[in-house]
């Protein structure tokens, strides 16, 4: 790619960099969130590749179903051992698209929104792999991730890992379309606002807040 050799970064990376240009908004019911998710061949964030990636906005802490973003990566090599879990064939119906075009989507989607996942540092470090292979840096958004705002609720404290599942469980939010990008995006979603209906006791809770003993996990 030409922006790749000559080390020039396209067009689309700048205008998700001049996204940035304003202060970061605290108020969380002014702040734009794009929960996301990502399918992907495997564990290892050197070696794996996206195979999808799921991304749904909230706005006024409210789910927007109409502002989402569902993608598929065309892919070079194949894992079959994880179909039984993503179900995503290396051929099928869907249309996949060149990882180039499916970073270039995404980047313009979320812009300059605080983004969330669940264990988000994978979902991150895989994003972040994408981008090295473009050669562009990684992402800037503020990240947050469901698993340490759980901790923060201090509900549960015997352990420091719970996956999404027992969190929906807890919640009872139905595990609808489970390991689908788009799918773990949703419940993922519905998990954020109950967590910060949780922490939020007196209606002052912001960004600032959210973020506080909160691992920086977007500069992975």
């Amino acid at each position: 790619m030409a922006w790749f050799k000559r080390k020039l970064y396209p067009e689309f990376w700048k205008a998700y960099l001049k996204s940035f240009s304003k202060a970061q908004e605290q108020n969380l019911e002014k702040i734009r969130f794009v929960v996301f998710d990502t399918e992907t061949t495997g564990l290892n964030t050197k070696n794996d590749k996206i195979l999808s990636i799921g991304c749904i906005a909230i706005k006024g802490l409210k789910i927007k179903v109409p502002d989402q973003l569902e993608l598929y990566l065309r892919q070079d090599t194949f894992n079959a051992d994880t179909v039984k879990i993503h179900g995503l064939l290396k051929e099928g119906k869907l249309i996949k698209i060149e990882e180039s075009k499916a970073i270039n989507l995404f980047l313009n989607y979320i812009e300059n929104a605080v983004l969330i996942a669940h264990h988000a540092a994978f979902d991150v470090a895989m994003i972040n792999a994408s981008l090295a292979r473009l050669g562009l840096p990684k992402l800037k958004n503020r990240v947050l991730d469901t698993g340490s705002l759980f901790q923060k609720t201090k509900i549960d404290t015997s352990k420091t890992h719970f996956s999404l599942d027992e969190l929906a469980n807890r919640f009872k939010i139905p595990l609808h379309d489970r390991h689908t990008a788009s799918g773990d995006a949703y419940i993922t979603a519905l998990l954020f606002l109950k967590l910060v209906a949780k922490l939020n006791k007196d209606s002052r809770l912001n960004l600032k807040e959210l973020e506080k003993n909160h691992n920086r996990i977007g500069l992975l």
